[in-house]
């Protein structure tokens, strides 16, 4: 622990992903973590809309792709998991019409993977093309 209520934390012991959280959090998430992927599941197969998102408080900015699995682990199909970051916030939202698919006339908001997710979830968490807008930002 450094800094009183705060530590350093290291994501899978590589420097590049350490950040500081405070104490509690760190803590909250070991505890509550678990709870809330059993929560997701039980959601999740009573039917509630899901979305993907993130608000972390437990985890570096950019990681939140690794959601993808915990909902997989959960129960949830790695297809429905890919809807709930793309046509089901969009319809959930209302602006499936511009946005949500790919289709001529929406928005031009994509990513690839090398890998097909369907068959391996954690190929998520590698994009290695960004197109935001029809302007490529990562390739």
């Amino acid at each position: 622990m450094q800094n009183g209520l705060w530590t350093n934390f290291t994501k899978d012991n590589n420097d590049e992903k350490t950040f500081n959280v405070p104490v509690c959090t760190v803590c909250t998430a070991t505890v509550i973590g678990p709870l809330i992927q059993k929560t997701f599941g039980r959601a999740y197969k009573a039917g509630v809309n899901i979305a993907f998102g993130t608000d972390s408080g437990v985890s570096a900015h950019g990681d939140n792709a690794q959601e993808f699995a915990l909902m997989v682990e959960a129960g949830m199909p790695a297809a429905e998991a890919l809807k709930s970051a793309t046509i089901a916030p969009a319809k959930m939202l209302g602006i499936n019409d511009q946005s949500g698919s790919i289709e001529k006339g929406k928005l031009a908001d994509i990513i690839a993977v090398e890998g097909n997710p369907l068959e391996n979830i954690q190929v998520m968490e590698k994009v290695v093309f960004v197109m935001k807008d029809g302007a490529t930002f990562k390739q």
